[in-house]
């Protein structure tokens, strides 16, 4: 097949480095720009073959997301703007690792487990962040793509969402929204200036919020919705990429870990701060108060503040939908208490890992989803969607359900629902806040974090760890999970649960007491059952005080 000779040769410029193995995760491909062209040649190869087996428009993202700048990564978008099935990133991990001469043999076995009819028409989007290394990675990708006679369009720089946006709308045939930057632009700032002019008299200082763009992409197209926003959100940017290093010293991920504000950031006590992502897919805000203490309010705090504003709305229209909130055992212990004992909002649990929150969201009327790091948005079930709608347009309905519903309508138009979108989480935040008469220390306080620790335990296999009930328990190695209840019991308010690491040999221990160093003391003590129990290597875990 004139085809499969057409891959042959263009591989050939696209050689794969001899015995190098890297596996597809969750956040796709990531590792060293160097070692990525022939990856990105390949997935070109899978995009255009899952188009054709989808009948739809494919994504392909050059990201390597909060990872230093001279990493680069790729990651495939299905049809409705949502990761790729775990089937298939299998079949990524194996075209992957294919040894150049194996390569066509891979191809093939894909083609013929999927039964690919290779005569149907394939699309592919492709996308890429502002590193350097990926303006010749997404020409390998594209390269890919043409090698399989598949059609590409080459959105050049945009954020990761934006590109997952852009999918949606090509698949929904417009329904979803246009399928250009201006399309997206349009779309996320009018529903905000709807929902904003149900706050009342906002200052100019109520309007005003910094944003660290972590030298990336998101500060890119931050200045451009800003000119749509109308002057309604007021935007101080730091860290543009003018300057500074991307993700260096400065984005959400450093934010949420440092516990500190990013470098490069002018800072004024109690005004509201918030930092993107390298990819712009995640968000965390902060403060400082008037004793230059720095707060941080994570992806937790955000996603109780935006499931309390739409049970609210949902009570106010008197509709009867089901609204959920989906954590990973990472989230902190108050903000499930808030959620479930306080807002009567049903709380599930899942793995660790965008995929199984978004899975477990979609089986809700209404699913919010975050986890703690930042990455998260809100899922509608078309049903709830409908029912919004039909009240919105009802004429016998009253004044309170009616401006209820159209709030409800406004929300579901700002939010990105195929990914966590920082620039589209931003606006809702920012509207909610402010239809509320909120300040950020006001939403600080609806609860208060339970001091946590996290520490990791180097293992010489991660395997020996298995875990039950969304990672909260270890089934194995005999005894952990014993020796975990016993040392909880020794401290109030406490908790621990320890997981095996995706990517390397330690196992990751968390947490979390009535103070830090009952949190710093457990973690400890936990970490030394692990090392004793799950075979540690290296010095046994020494006492953090």
């Amino acid at each position: 097949m004139a085809q499969f000779q057409d891959v042959l040769k263009q591989s050939g410029l696209h050689p794969k480095p001899a015995g190098l193995v890297l596996q597809y995760g969750t956040a796709g491909f990531r590792t060293n720009a160097k070692l990525l062209d022939h990856i990105m040649f390949r997935m070109g190869l899978l995009a255009t073959l899952r188009s054709k087996k989808t009948k739809a428009t494919i994504g392909l993202m050059v990201t390597a997301s909060h990872n230093p700048e001279e990493d680069n990564g790729v990651k495939l978008v299905d049809p409705m703007g949502e990761m790729v099935t775990p089937a298939w990133e299998g079949y990524a991990t194996q075209l992957a690792n294919a040894e150049q001469e194996e390569l066509l043999a891979a191809l093939k076995d894909v083609i013929e487990k999927e039964a690919i009819n290779m005569s149907q028409e394939a699309d592919v989007f492709v996308g890429k962040d502002t590193r350097s290394s990926s303006v010749s990675l997404s020409k390998a990708a594209l390269d890919g793509v043409s090698a399989l006679g598949g059609h590409s369009k080459d959105y050049g720089l945009v954020t990761t969402p934006q590109l997952h946006y852009m999918v949606c709308c090509q698949n929904t045939q417009g329904k979803y929204g246009e399928a250009t930057e201006e399309g997206y632009y349009k779309k996320f700032s009018q529903a905000f200036i709807q929902l904003t002019k149900n706050a009342s008299n906002c200052t100019d200082d109520q309007k005003h919020l910094s944003v660290d763009g972590a030298n990336g992409i998101g500060a890119l197209k931050v200045r451009e919705i800003e000119s749509h926003l109308k002057k309604e959100l007021h935007i101080s940017l730091f860290n543009d990429g003018s300057t500074g290093k991307l993700n260096h010293q400065c984005g959400a991920d450093f934010v949420k870990v440092q516990q500190n504000p990013p470098t490069g950031m002018k800072m004024n006590s109690g005004e509201r701060c918030c930092s993107f992502d390298g990819d712009a897919d995640r968000i965390v805000y902060y403060y400082t108060d008037s004793e230059r203490q720095f707060h941080l309010l994570d992806g937790d705090k955000i996603a109780t503040l935006i499931s309390t504003f739409l049970k609210e709305l949902l009570t106010q229209a008197a509709l009867d939908l089901e609204i959920a909130v989906v954590q990973t055992a990472y989230a902190n212990g108050s903000s499930t208490n808030y959620l479930e004992d306080t807002m009567k909002v049903v709380v599930r649990c899942t793995k660790t890992g965008v995929k199984h929150l978004h899975h477990a969201a979609q089986e809700f009327d209404i699913g919010v989803y975050f986890e703690a790091n930042g990455h998260g948005t809100v899922l509608f079930s078309k049903a709830a969607e409908e029912k919004i709608q039909q009240l919105a347009e009802d004429s016998n309905t009253n004044d309170e359900r009616k401006r209820a519903s159209l709030l409800l309508q406004n929300t579901i138009n700002v939010i990105n629902q195929t990914v966590g979108d920082a620039i589209s989480d931003m606006l809702l935040i920012e509207a909610i806040l402010a239809i509320k008469g909120m300040t950020i220390q006001q939403w600080d306080a609806i609860y208060r974090d339970l001091p946590s620790r996290q520490l990791k335990v180097k293992v010489s296999d991660r395997r020996v760890i298995d875990t039950a009930d969304a990672e909260r328990r270890a089934v194995s190695p005999a005894g952990l999970q014993e020796a975990i209840d016993s040392l909880v019991k020794k401290y109030s308010r406490a908790r621990s649960f320890v997981r095996p690491s995706g990517t390397e040999d330690v196992v990751r221990v968390y947490a979390e007491a009535d103070t830090q160093e009952n949190a710093d003391s457990l973690a400890h003590e936990v970490s030394l059952a692990v090392y004793r129990l799950a075979g540690g290597v290296g010095e046994e875990p020494k006492p953090l005080h």
